[in-house]
């Protein structure tokens, strides 16, 4: 057969249930939409290398050509539909397990934090209006009610799905250029010693004894691993690993940590982040890089009194080089 049947020469076409009506029903405005959103979700897919992210979106495009032919079927006979509350469901239980990997966004998204997201914020939009269209369009004929669901809970999916996978690439991105700058110098790793470690240890500890706090002090090098870790008597279990983690934080993200906690904050560049990394890092006060001649070797985390306490001794281990 031909692509072009001349059948529609004079604005009309016909239905999947055989009707012929304008090419501006509302109905054919309806699946048209839908059609519209399956061809942006198509961009999407086609733009990720991420397996999961086109595991999710597949499925659903065979899912709306279903949805499309019920569209296309004016009929008040529920039983010949395609779209089912099973369908429904099965969206909602995606939605569940996308928002137990996001960071919670407290505040308006602008669109193109990526390729692929921008794609999927695109097809949500495109989603919306196929949902105003089979509104208006139930308010004239019969429409099944999965299907209006099936578009609402659709548009909540690609939001969903557009943050996690912005969420993914801009942590690979952070840990990249942390990697990349670690690397730019190979004699980075052996710069913080064990003697340069001691010191530092000495001195932080002879600070937390001057006003009275015992501490836990960890000193980590440039590559976050643990090159020294002293425990004072009475010093709190918690503190172990939190000095340890507050060390590779700053050595991390190249800044103290109490600057990771403001930059943390909602609506800022970093909110959420202490959420990656399997919680490693700690995004409160009393953990500081160690440079030296302007290179990265290190860092120190102290953990056992207040955020000023814990700043105050990391500042003066510091202090001895």
């Amino acid at each position: 057969m031909k692509v072009y049947t001349k059948t529609g020469d004079e604005g009309k076409t016909s239905l999947l249930s055989k009707q012929r009506v304008y090419k501006d029903d509302i109905r054919v405005e309806a699946y048209g939409t839908v059609d519209e959103a399956n061809a942006a979700m198509g961009l999407a897919k086609s733009l990720t290398d991420k397996e999961w992210v086109t595991s999710v979106i597949h499925p659903v495009q065979v899912e709306l050509i279903q949805l499309n032919a019920d569209l296309a079927t004016e009929s008040d006979d529920s039983a010949k539909y395609r779209i089912t509350s099973d369908n429904v469901q099965k969206l909602e239980q995606i939605i569940d397990s996308l928002e137990e990997r996001r960071i919670p966004d407290n505040h308006f998204v602008t669109p193109g934090g990526t390729t692929v997201s921008a794609a999927l914020d695109l097809a949500r939009t495109v989603v919306r209006r196929a949902e105003r269209c089979v509104v208006k369009l139930k308010r004239q004929e019969f429409v099944p009610s999965p299907v209006a669901l099936y578009l609402n809970r659709l548009s909540d999916l690609l939001f969903v799905l557009a943050r996690c996978v912005e969420q993914e690439e801009l942590v690979v991105k952070v840990t990249n250029n942390i990697v990349q700058g670690l690397n730019k110098r190979s004699d980075l790793k052996t710069m913080l010693t064990l003697d340069k470690a001691k010191k530092i240890i000495e001195a932080a500890e002879k600070k937390s004894q001057e006003i009275g706090v015992p501490m836990v002090i960890a000193v980590v090098d440039c590559g976050g691993n643990l090159v020294a870790q002293h425990r004072e008597d009475n010093a709190l279990l918690a503190s172990i690993s939190l000095s340890l983690n507050k060390a590779y934080t700053a050595v991390a993200l190249k800044m103290p940590t109490d600057q990771a906690a403001a930059l943390s904050q909602p609506g800022q560049q970093l909110y959420g982040i202490n959420t990656t990394n399997e919680g490693r890092l700690v995004i409160f006060g009393g953990g500081i890089p160690i440079y030296e001649n302007d290179l990265l070797i290190g860092g120190i985390g102290v953990s056992g009194g207040s955020v000023d306490e814990d700043m105050t001794v990391a500042q003066a281990g510091l202090e001895s080089l």
